[in-house]
């Protein structure tokens, strides 16, 4: 059901907490499900992405509740997870389909791993191509390129591998199968992506070396239970961030959200533009986190590329609609990964945007945006993608006229409350 969204010179103000970081719920759920003991996990994402993992390994007989907001997984470790007797629906998760292909590689059994129609479309070949160097069995359409992909468990050996683009989930996949393997596996990054799956493994008693782009992982490894306190997911509270500085008069604390260095190229980003913003980083073991206070600010143009790309690559997004109201260009570039995500997002945006009014096009890794730019209201698609429905409605907030949103309802993946909380701040 599509939403129409109108604004009328609105401001933002106030404190909220934004939902748990996505990429952390994933792991926390998966690393408690392979380590012997009871994890309990907090500030879990209830979205339907995070659902979706912990649904997979349900069907593995790991025991996993949910009460007032707190996951318990009870498991006696990886080695006891059951085959399961139907297919792992991995929904709309590109997250749960890439790493479980890495933990299921290394077990006893048979398993069958789908999702909905948009994973079925996303490529899984950069993952099956180091997980098969290992010995992985894994067997799918176009030989494994795409999903139903059904993973034939078995012996696997250490192997020491270059990825081709630096990527957190191909990483995170041979690490994860890097602890059933026989030896050290040894991993080159061309450029450092988030490490999440790293802190983890050592949070749950793994020992893994780390230095610059090069991380080692020896084999046979057991994982112990241990608590988990996931951060705000800095991908979502970006797009608060965004609300405040495209909207007169505002000013927005986001209480709690993760600072990984690796996450946090957005605010890299929005300070080269001008934007006006405080953190106070709070007292936490593990992943770090700050509380940030963000005011609306005149912004100008920048270029975006390189190293930036993998610690923002879900932002962009949201960055592209700042840069309609940045004054001057606004470049971005080596961002050819987004033509592989939910959509094709350099098209989906710049077709979106360009229907408010935007002077933007579209390169062949990235965009180029002039501004600033009066925005109209307009009819957006989401095509099924939460980044695209949350840029459309922070759109709304700079856009004279209405906006309407259709399927809306998808912006849950990964924001649950996301109009509660745009609602609360304009009042």
């Amino acid at each position: 059901m599509a939403l129409s969204l109108a604004y009328k010179k609105p401001s933002l103000t106030g404190s909220i907490q934004v939902p748990g970081d996505k990429s952390i719920s994933h792991r926390a759920i998966m690393f408690g499900s392979m380590a012997s003991g009871t994890t309990t996990v907090k500030g879990f994402l209830m979205g339907d992405d995070c659902l979706s993992t912990i649904s997979c390994f349900q069907k593995l007989g790991v025991k996993i509740d949910i009460s007032d907001e707190v996951v318990t997984i009870q498991s006696e470790g990886e080695d006891s997870w059951k085959e399961p007797s139907e297919v792992l629906d991995t929904g709309n998760s590109g997250t749960t389909t890439r790493l479980m292909l890495g933990l299921l590689a290394g077990t006893s059994f048979h398993s069958v791993l789908a999702g909905d129609e948009s994973i079925a479309k996303r490529p899984m070949k950069r993952i099956i191509n180091p997980l098969r160097e290992m010995g992985a069995d894994i067997r799918g359409r176009m030989d494994g390129q795409y999903t139903p992909l059904a993973v034939q468990g078995t012996a696997l050996k250490a192997i020491d591998y270059t990825l081709p683009v630096a990527s957190a989930q191909v990483k995170s996949a041979i690490l994860l199968a890097a602890l059933k393997a026989e030896g050290k596996t040894v991993i080159h990054e061309p450029i450092a992506s988030r490490d999440h799956t790293e802190i983890m493994l050592e949070h749950f008693g793994a020992t893994i070396t780390r230095e610059n782009q090069l991380i080692k992982l020896e084999g046979g490894q057991k994982l112990t239970a241990a608590h988990v306190q996931v951060p705000g997911d800095i991908s979502s509270a970006a797009f608060m961030i965004g609300a405040a500085l495209v909207t007169e008069n505002s000013k927005v604390t986001l209480k709690n959200v993760g600072i990984n260095p690796t996450r946090t190229g957005i605010l890299d980003v929005i300070e080269k533009m001008g934007a006006s913003f405080e953190l106070v980083e709070n007292d936490t073991e593990g992943e770090r986190s700050a509380d940030v206070t963000v005011y609306s600010s005149k912004l100008k143009g920048t270029e975006i590329g390189g190293e930036l790309i993998p610690r923002l690559i879900d932002e962009i997004p949201l960055i592209a609609l700042i840069a309609t109201q940045a004054e001057g260009t606004t470049v971005i570039k080596d961002a050819e990964e987004l033509r592989v995500k939910e959509t094709d997002r350099i098209a989906a945006v710049v077709k979106e945007l360009s229907k408010m009014g935007a002077d933007i096009e579209a390169t062949e890794d990235g965009m180029i945006i002039q501004g600033p730019t009066a925005l109209t209201g307009a009819e957006m698609t989401s095509y099924g993608d939460h980044r695209l429905g949350m840029m459309a409605a922070i759109g709304a907030l700079a856009a004279s006229g209405e906006v309407v949103i259709d399927d809306p309802e998808c912006i849950s993946i990964s924001y649950p409350n996301f109009f509660e909380h745009l609602n609360l701040l304009t009042k």
